[in-house]
């Protein structure tokens, strides 16, 4: 049984190999080649006979016209088969731009869904890419600065099926019959390798070198982080953003010239990069007035929401181990220190403490953070920084901590040295403070 049904599909295969290969007159229709076949000696914009489509391979049977040959092509390489006067017709749309084929001089050059230079974007050109041009379109200008760029709008298709439209300024034409550029046109010319080290920063994200620190530290600057401070390369926007703490600035952009080994420039914008390492770049960005300024940036191997997200848990739980330790501490001279949940505190009888630590006049609650970071140095000496920020007060207050077995001690760190949000030194007289666990 089984045999006999191989044998059945077989010879069923056998049958169809038969009925296209072999001479059969059913057409499908005619259509337009639209890439040219020099082993087949078809050029582009020629009309073909369609016999059969597969969309399990993703291919037409086609052939020549007075000739019984048949082979197959991808999908994307003829126009959709149409009767032979309507294939007619459809072919006057690419006779201006028969055998005319065009070398990208940029890397990343869009290729975009409308002739408008603000349209999605749907494939990025390498740099040497060798393309197909089909026809003309009207579009809107391309700008650069005030004045327009000369040029026009094409439609153009990649040696993998991609069609879009491009801007003609970098593109340079030329005839696919001439003799030194025919061996040029085929579908994956090994000449057409993509500058992989500008692929690869344009298709990361790049955030500030102290990023990379904070993250190997794990001493997490939640405002930094928040404020969202990157290069944006544009890959999808086709607008390249800098935003850095005493800069925010965007342009949009035409591709990526390489300027000399490893320097490269975002086209009509005062912004180029530098290729450190495939983790490490350095962006320049010049003003108005001529002063150029760099900034270093890096990749990261973490998602810049989840080191946030982790470092908010990490600090919760800071909060949430003095709650359960205490939640009430208390000291014969200081007074009561009470956490009440939510990152909250309630003081009482802090009075001696001040106006040296606490300032005169505040009200005895407000919220707990844990926003410093100790040096290695201190490290084994307490446990981390709390923030007192009083309710009414203008001043945080901040303690060096230690939870001991029998309470917790706090240290003034008034006086302390801070860099950044790392501390890296006590005071050289601290007041220190110990609270009892009160049970």
């Amino acid at each position: 049984m089984v045999k006999s049904v191989f044998f059945k599909i077989t010879l069923c295969g056998l049958i169809i190999f038969t009925l296209i290969f072999c001479g059969c007159s059913d057409r499908m229709g005619y259509s337009v080649l639209l890439w040219s076949l020099p082993d087949q000696g078809l050029q582009d914009g020629e009309i073909v006979p369609v016999y059969i489509k597969s969309n399990i391979s993703q291919t037409y049977v086609i052939g020549k016209m007075d000739s019984d040959q048949k082979f197959e092509v991808p999908l994307w390489q003829i126009t959709e088969p149409a009767s032979k006067s309507a294939t007619k017709k459809n072919a006057k749309k690419y006779a201006e731009y028969q055998y005319q084929y065009a070398r990208v001089v940029l890397d990343g050059l869009p290729m975009r869904a409308e002739p408008v230079n603000t349209s999605k974007q749907v494939y990025r050109l390498r740099k040497e890419e060798v393309i197909k041009v089909l026809y003309k379109g009207e579009g809107a200008a391309v700008m650069s600065g005030s004045s327009a760029m000369e040029g026009d709008w094409l439609r153009v298709l990649t040696g993998d099926g991609t069609q879009g439209w491009c801007f003609s300024y970098n593109l340079r034409l030329f005839d696919n019959r001439t003799v030194e550029e025919q061996e040029q046109v085929g579908m994956a010319s090994s000449e057409e390798q993509m500058d992989e080290s500008i692929a690869s920063v344009l298709n990361s994200l790049w955030y500030p070198d102290s990023y990379k620190t904070m993250v190997e530290s794990r001493n997490i600057d939640l405002e930094q982080l928040e404020a969202g401070y990157r290069f944006d390369t544009g890959a999808i926007s086709d607008t390249v953003e800098l935003k850095v703490p005493d800069l925010t600035v965007s342009f949009p952009y035409m591709g990526v010239e390489k300027m000399s080994n490893n320097v490269y420039k975002f086209t009509d914008t005062p912004i180029s990069v530098t290729i450190r390492r495939e983790d490490y770049i350095v962006i320049q960005y010049t003003d108005e007035q001529g002063r150029p300024t760099s900034y270093d940036f890096v990749t990261l191997n973490e998602d810049i929401s989840d080191i946030i997200s982790s470092e908010y848990q990490r600090r919760q739980q800071l909060y949430a181990e003095l709650e359960a330790f205490g939640p009430v501490f208390s000291s014969s001279n200081y007074g009561e220190l009470t956490f009440t949940g939510n990152n909250e505190f309630r003081w009482t009888g802090y009075r001696l403490l001040q106006p040296a630590v606490i300032p005169q006049g505040v009200l005895g609650r407000g919220t707990v953070s844990f926003e410093y970071f100790l040096s290695r140095s201190l490290t084994g000496r307490y446990d981390g920084i709390i923030t007192l920020q009083f309710e009414n007060g203008s001043k945080e207050v901040n303690f060096f901590y230690k939870i001991e077995d029998e309470g917790l001690r706090l240290e003034s760190a008034d006086g302390a040295h801070f860099n950044g949000k790392t501390v890296t030194g006590r005071s050289s007289n601290p007041m220190i403070v110990f609270f009892s666990r009160k049970g």
